[in-house]
This record gives C-alpha cells, sequence and structure tokens, in this order.
C-alpha cells in the first residue's frame, strides 16, 4: 500500500469533483488497506484492484458531495456492506452524523474496525435491518444506499424515517433509475451520470406532499 501515492488518490478522485485533503488521503489509504485485508476472509467487494476501488467505491461515493448539501445533517446509510458511500461522505465532512445499518454480523464487525481505526466520532453503526431502526423525533436528514436491491421497502421505510426536508440518494444502473423515477410518492431530480461508469446514475428524491 506504500506505493499508493497522494497523486494517485487525488488523480484518481479529480474526476468526481474532489479535491481530497491530506488526511483524506491517509485515511482512503487505511480503509483501502483494511478493506482488502478483511476481503480475504469475508466477502466485502469484488473489486480488488486499487484504481478500481478508488474511482468505484471511493469516487462514486463522493461524487454525491456535489448534489447533496450535507452540512450537520444526520445521514443514514441503509445495507452500508463496506462503508461505502457512507463512511467516505463522513471522513470528507466531518459535521456530517452517519448511521451505518447493517444486518450482516461479519460486515457489522467490519465496519467497527474501520471506525476504530480511523477514529471516526462521527459514525455509528448499527447491526440492524432498517425495519427495526425507529428514531422518534430523531428522523434523518439524508437517507443513502448503494447497491442495495430491495427499494420497495427502502422507499417506504425512508418515508417514515426522514426529516419533513429530508432526501433519499441511490446509486443505480439505468434502468433502476428509470423504474423509481416513476414512483408518484417521491420527486424525483433527474438521474445524474456518474463519472467514468457505464449507465450507473445518482437519483436524489424527496417524499411528496402527500406521504
Amino acid at each position: 500500500m506504500m506505493s499508493l501515492t497522494s497523486a494517485q488518490i487525488s488523480n484518481a478522485l479529480k474526476p468526481y469533483g474532489v479535491t481530497p485533503s491530506v488526511d483524506l488521503i491517509r485515511g482512503i489509504r487505511t480503509y483501502i488497506e483494511l478493506l482488502l485485508k478483511w476481503n480475504r476472509s469475508i466477502s466485502l467487494t469484488t473489486v480488488t484492484d486499487i484504481e478500481q476501488i478508488l474511482r468505484f467505491h471511493f469516487g462514486e461515493s463522493l461524487f454525491a458531495l456535489s448534489m447533496l448539501p450535507v452540512g450537520k445533517s444526520r445521514l443514514a446509510d441503509v445495507g452500508a456492506g463496506a462503508g461505502f458511500p457512507g463512511i467516505p461522505l463522513a471522513m470528507a465532512s466531518p459535521n456530517l452524523t452517519v448511521t451505518l445499518i447493517e444486518s450482516n454480523a461479519k460486515k457489522y464487525a467490519f465496519l467497527n474496525e474501520v471506525i476504530r481505526e480511523l477514529r471516526l466520532r462521527n459514525v455509528t453503526a448499527l447491526h440492524s435491518r432498517m425495519e427495526e431502526v425507529k428514531a422518534p423525533g430523531q428522523d434523518f436528514d439524508i437517507v443513502t444506499a448503494r447497491a442495495l436491491g430491495k427499494f420497495e421497502n427502502l422507499l417506504r421505510w425512508a418515508q417514515e424515517g426522514l426529516a419533513r426536508d429530508g432526501r433519499i440518494a441511490l446509486w443505480l444502473g439505468s434502468e433502476g433509475a428509470t423504474g423509481i423515477s416513476a414512483d408518484s410518492r417521491w420527486k424525483w431530480n433527474h438521474p445524474v451520470p456518474i463519472p467514468r461508469s457505464q449507465r450507473r446514475y445518482i437519483l436524489i428524491g424527496s417524499p411528496s406532499s402527500e406521504r
């Protein structure tokens, strides 16, 4: 991992509109080391080339910053898996409070290891299904999901779990983006194509006033 230079990280993230700080670069190196180490024992990602990890996981995650005014928001990353997009967003936005929701025990253990190693005080991992996460009076400002698949259940849960002005951000293929955009219970922005990807988009929406 010593061969992964600051210039390589910066160049890989540039197409996504990200200029990483020294701290973010250092954190990304550590994160990738942990990801590859744990991936030998449990299935976290099929992407193992470092350059691809930078683009596919970190670049695609951080690209959402150009569309989401995170500020001091509360974000729930549903089906967090290996921590994308929630952890990179938290790394780049220290005022963002992130809750990682993951039902798989081994992936939950990995998420906690990343949180400890990166000393991410603004991130909490929950070993839970999203339906079990209820926080009256603590609605989330943003809900994210990447490669989750069960969007009908997610949209139903998000309608209840989002603050009044909350938003949901989904990482999707073109067919998924087209299909979900037709859901009239939500007001959807136009899907934004992800740089350097083939037919992948970020779709952002908010619940309609009739929820």
